[in-house]
């Protein structure tokens, strides 16, 4: 809606000048399991091999090593993290851009996730839950503050709709979250299904993250 105006296709996009400051805070609230793999086998986006055996085999050995509560998670909804920086030694947290896996065949042991994967690249296996995801943002948001010298001026929070009550016990949760570590800052946003945000230097289309924009003074 633009003033009386209807559109049924577009983009809104927004230019912010003057001395302010925009930093960007992703959280896909997923956490890795397991270790690391390179892609050996693929096509589009289906991942045929991994370090040299079927997806399937080699997530069933991770899937042996969890605990009871983990392998819950895993059968309820797993995901798949491409390592952003190959460069790195070691790869953690917020080191990935999270995919979900969105079919396999138990045939083959091919897995299929929600976008393009090529030989060569390093991915690790990743669970998400409510606990992950409420120490994740917190933790992304404390060291937002930390790296600005303070509490930014204002926020915008776009949040997925698959997070909120549908994700943790209580409604709100990502707002209250960022006013908890932040104070009583402006905020403004809105649910979404499918946000927009920066991994690693290069933005990217998600789903189920918390991507916020803080306002700063430069």
């Amino acid at each position: 809606m633009l003033g009386e105006e209807e559109f049924r296709s577009g983009a809104v996009a927004v230019l912010v000048h003057g001395p302010v400051e925009i930093r960007a805070v992703v959280s896909q609230g997923c956490r890795p399991i397991g270790r690391h793999f390179v892609v050996t086998k693929a096509e589009q986006n289906v991942i045929l091999e991994l370090s040299g055996k079927p997806p399937l085999a080699q997530l069933q050995e991770v899937f042996d090593t969890l605990t009871p509560r983990e392998q819950e998670l895993v059968q309820s909804g797993l995901h798949v993290g491409r390592v952003i920086n190959e460069y790195q030694e070691t790869f953690g947290r917020g080191d990935f851009l999270v995919r979900n896996v969105v079919g396999a065949d138990r045939k083959s042991g091919a897995i299929a996730i929600g976008d393009f994967v090529r030989p060569g690249q390093t991915v690790q296996f990743h669970i998400r839950d409510a606990e992950t995801a409420d120490e994740e943002l917190r933790e992304l948001l404390s060291a937002a503050r930390d790296s600005g010298g303070g509490s930014p001026l204002g926020a915008l929070m776009f949040t997925c709709n698959g997070r909120g009550t549908r994700m943790f016990s209580q409604p709100h949760h990502d707002a209250g979250a960022l006013g908890e570590v932040l104070g009583g800052i402006p905020l403004a946003g809105f649910f979404a299904q499918g946000e927009i945000g920066p991994v690693g230097g290069h933005s990217f289309l998600h789903g189920f993250t918390a991507s916020i924009a803080l306002f700063s003074p430069r």
